[in-house]
C-alpha cells in the first residue's frame, strides 16, 4: 500500500514537471538550427545572445544536462554500483528491519546495519569519484550550453520581446 502512495506522488511530480518545465520545450529543428549559428562580433553581443537563448531554450538545456548526467553514470559503472548499494541498502533496512532483531544470539538494531552499510558504502563511493564526475558534468554542461547559447542567433521573435501589445 505504501508503494502505491509513492508511485502516485511520483506520477504527480512527473505530471507537474511536464506541465511547468517541459511545456517550454522548443522543437529540435529550432534548437539545432545550424543556419542561425554565427560568430558574435564582440563579448557584448555574445552575452546578449546567451542571456536570451538560456531563457528561451531553458527546457532544452535541462534535457541536455540530464542526458549528460545519465551518460556520466553509465560511463562510471563503479559509481552506479556504489549509489545502488547505498540507496538499495538504505531502502532495504527501512523496509525489512524497522525494529531490532535477534541474530545468532546477538541483538542487531537498524543503527548497527546503517553503520555497516556506511562503513562499506562510503569508501566504495569514494573510490567511484563522484566529485570528479560532478565537476565533469558541470564543466561539460557549461561548455555545451555556453557555446550553443552564445553562437546561436536569436530568432525574429526576440526583436519583439520587449514590446507590449495594446
Amino acid at each position: 500500500m505504501e508503494v502505491l502512495g509513492h508511485v502516485n506522488n511520483l506520477s504527480e511530480y512527473a505530471r507537474s514537471l511536464k506541465d511547468t518545465r517541459l511545456s517550454s520545450l522548443r522543437h529540435p529543428g529550432e534548437f539545432f538550427d545550424y543556419q542561425r549559428v554565427s560568430r558574435p562580433k564582440d563579448m557584448q553581443e555574445y552575452l546578449k545572445r546567451a542571456s536570451y537563448n538560456v531563457r528561451y531554450f531553458s527546457a532544452n538545456y535541462a534535457i541536455v544536462v540530464a542526458l549528460l548526467a545519465v551518460y556520466s553514470l553509465i560511463s562510471n559503472p563503479l559509481l552506479l554500483v556504489a549509489l545502488g548499494f547505498l540507496i538499495g541498502g538504505f531502502l532495504s533496512i527501512n523496509r525489512f528491519v524497522p525494529e531490532p532483531i535477534e541474530f545468532n544470539g546477538k541483538v542487531v538494531t537498524p543503527q548497527n546495519l546503517y553503520i555497516g552499510l556506511f562503513v562499506i558504502g562510503i569508501p566504495l563511493l569514494w573510490l567511484a569519484a563522484p566529485i570528479s564526475t560532478f565537476f565533469w558534468l558541470v564543466g561539460s554542461s557549461g561548455c555545451l550550453i555556453g557555446a550553443h547559447a552564445g553562437l546561436l542567433e536569436p530568432g525574429v521573435e526576440s526583436e519583439y520581446e520587449g514590446l507590449e501589445t495594446v
